[in-house]
């Protein structure tokens, strides 16, 4: 596979006399793909049936003569504002039942039907046009983005309850199922049951976890209803640009229906307001990123593409978005571009081309700045241009240690944390984290994935519901699998089951009791580390792996099945993964803090990324910097 730069491109912001000099300094930096089009649909359609298609025939063809290749979104993400003259009720409403409205972008419920027959005209009317004319395509814009999913609108209330009617058949199955005799929720009738907003206190976590995976299920059948118009006159393969941090949709589920996953990577926005970083790692990371984060999302969205993904949105300087909004260290952009490739990307693409003196994003960088100069990240992108010129072509070996990913299992710790500061997606990246840490390459996996063969090492944390099908593929795999904490906790419908949790075949352990701690009162582990946040006691005969100072275990082993009862800090999750790879003969290595390593078939990658230059077993590396050598 070979490596490939990109940019985004919004032709209809600038004077048409100035795109073909755009398109020849893209080629000549080394660009290889231009993303337009996907906030276009005011320029493409400025009144109903005013169809407006020339301009975008003619940018294309100038990319395309530049030797350009051209990813086409969408415009789903920015209905105009007559479209709202003509479906008043499209918009999404919030949990407080406010609407959210237009006047930026992603102003759509996904249960709209009128506006789900305009998306698909609207892609249907701009598939035929160029269907013979883009190289790949992008369907709508970050799904989810701005919390976008989930909607308390009639419309989705009305979706619901259909929905509901044909999961459960009758009312009164699902009052059984979601046990709603509690504080007397029953339903006579479907069209009884209302959205889980607006309740006095909580509401029964059942219906807000059907709820949460209807939601997603929108999302999924309205990305299909592109995909099957744009299939319909194309043979282009198909993406969709995801968000980091965004959980609530399946992408895996979406990503079935297309051909390539993307996502748009922002380490500096992303530091502050989704990491989840302590402020003293905010601050030692606050121009790089933090080392982990960008990695996970590589390796999420290798497997929701099936092996093929890319970043369609890399970030190139400050953007305009986060609490706090620094320029990254020089050689930043260097590094981030090639961890993505690394991890197997087949193309980082540059947003934007050019920072746009207008509107929310004039103070979001671009490889050019609103005069058409260069901004800095443009002599970094020169010079990955040149370096994948001579570099070997990508290939991604099978990890050793392969790590589920479940976005239902987000929902459900979403629903009910019983910790303020508990999450789902926290506890997958500690994990993640601590494999880095010892060097490691990781495979995300999905939850759907029945055969675990060639990995020595299968994590599977904080799964609250496990599927028969996932739950007999982990039983019957030779990899050494690591459970908990909350495997099993619920059944399908959020019940408690019986027998109790996590009931693993061939591993004795029940959970008894369990309890969220505060942050300040971590209960310390014998020889080293903590259990921070959750904590379970269990009645077990298997053997102790880790104890509490008292004795009591945490971590459980039989064979080649562990049970994890705690959520470990930093100290504890680097002795169970050292202990786990001694077991099952992994080399690790114990690395400086902020140095990472990537390995493909036939390079090694060492990333700092650190402030300062740091010293390793291979020499020195210089601060905010990628050192790659032939393996």
């Amino acid at each position: 596979m070979k490596r490939t730069l990109g940019t985004c491109y919004y032709p209809e912001h600038w004077d048409e006399e100035i795109w073909t000099e755009d398109a020849r300094r893209m080629a000549e930096l080394g660009l290889t793909w231009v993303r337009i089009g996907e906030f276009a649909w005011s320029r493409l359609e400025p009144s109903p049936g005013d169809l407006q298609l020339d301009w975008l025939d003619r940018a294309i063809d100038v990319l395309n003569d530049a030797g350009l290749s051209v990813v086409l979104g969408t415009p789903t993400a920015t209905p105009p504002r007559w479209m709202l003259d003509k479906h008043p009720d499209m918009i999404a409403l919030d949990a407080d039942g406010k609407p959210r409205g237009f006047g930026s972008r992603r102003h759509y419920c996904f249960s709209h039907a009128g506006f789900r027959a305009e998306s698909q005209r609207i892609t249907r009317i701009i598939a035929e046009r160029f269907g013979h004319k883009v190289a790949a395509w992008q369907t709508d814009n970050e799904y989810g983005c701005h919390d976008t999913v989930i909607s308390y609108s009639d419309a989705a209330r009305l979706a619901f309850q259909d929905w509901l009617q044909a999961r459960y058949g009758t009312v009164d199955a699902l009052n059984t199922a979601w046990g709603n005799v509690f504080w007397s929720m029953d339903y006579d009738r479907f069209d009884q049951i209302g959205l889980p907003n607006l309740t006095v206190t909580e509401p029964n976590p059942a219906h807000a976890q059907a709820f949460r995976r209807f939601s997603s299920d929108q999302v999924v059948a309205f990305n299909r209803e592109q995909v099957d118009e744009i299939r319909a006159h194309s043979t282009a393969p198909i993406s969709h640009n995801y968000m980091g941090r965004v959980t609530d949709f399946d992408h895996f589920a979406v990503g079935k229906d297309l051909e390539i996953a993307t996502w748009d990577s922002y380490p500096l926005g992303f530091l502050e307001d989704r990491v989840g970083a302590s402020p003293e790692h905010q601050r030692a990371f606050a121009r790089q990123g933090d080392p982990d984060f960008q990695a996970f999302h590589h390796d999420l969205y290798r497997a929701v593409g099936r092996g093929r993904w890319w970043v369609m949105e890399q970030q190139p300087g400050p953007v305009n978005w986060a609490p706090h909004n620094p320029a990254p260290l020089p050689g930043m952009v260097r590094l981030w571009t090639w961890e993505a490739l690394a991890h197997g990307a087949e193309a980082v693409c540059y947003f934007r081309w050019r920072q746009a003196p207008f509107a929310q994003e004039q103070l979001h960088s671009g490889l050019l700045r609103p005069d058409s100069a260069e901004a800095p990240a443009m002599l970094e992108a020169r010079q990955v241009a040149s370096e994948i010129q001579n570099a070997p072509d990508v290939s991604i070996p099978r990890a050793d240690v392969g790590l589920i990913f479940d976005y239902d299992a987000d929902w459900a710790w979403s629903v009910q944390p019983h910790g303020a500061e508990l999450s789902y997606f926290g506890l997958v990246l500690d994990h993640y984290r601590a494999l880095r840490r010892a060097g490691l390459n990781v495979d995300i996996l999905s939850p759907d994935t029945q055969d675990f063969s060639g990995y020595k090492i299968v994590l599977a944390p904080g799964l609250m519901h496990l599927t028969d099908e996932l739950r007999a593929a982990l039983a019957q795999t030779e990899a050494h699998v690591v459970y908990g904490p909350r495997t099993g906790a619920r059944d399908a419908d959020f019940k408690m089951p019986v027998p109790l949790p996590p009931a693993i075949a061939g591993l004795d352990v029940t959970v008894a009791r369990l309890e969220s701690l505060r942050p300040d009162s971590p209960i310390p582990l014998a020889g080293g580390g903590a259990v921070q946040g959750y904590l379970e006691e269990f009645e077990t005969t298997a053997t102790p792996m880790f104890t509490r100072e008292d004795g009591q275990p945490i971590v459980v082993t039989d064979g080649n099945r562990t049970y994890n009862g705690g959520w470990l800090d930093d100290i504890g999750m680097d002795r169970l993964v050292a202990q786990l790879c001694e077991t099952a003969n992994i080399t690790t290595r114990t690395l400086p803090n902020g140095i990472r390593i990537r390995r493909t078939e036939t390079e090694e990658f060492w990333f700092n990324h650190c402030a300062e230059a740091v010293k390793t077993e291979i020499g020195t590396l210089a601060p905010a910097s990628v050192t790659r050598r032939i393996i």
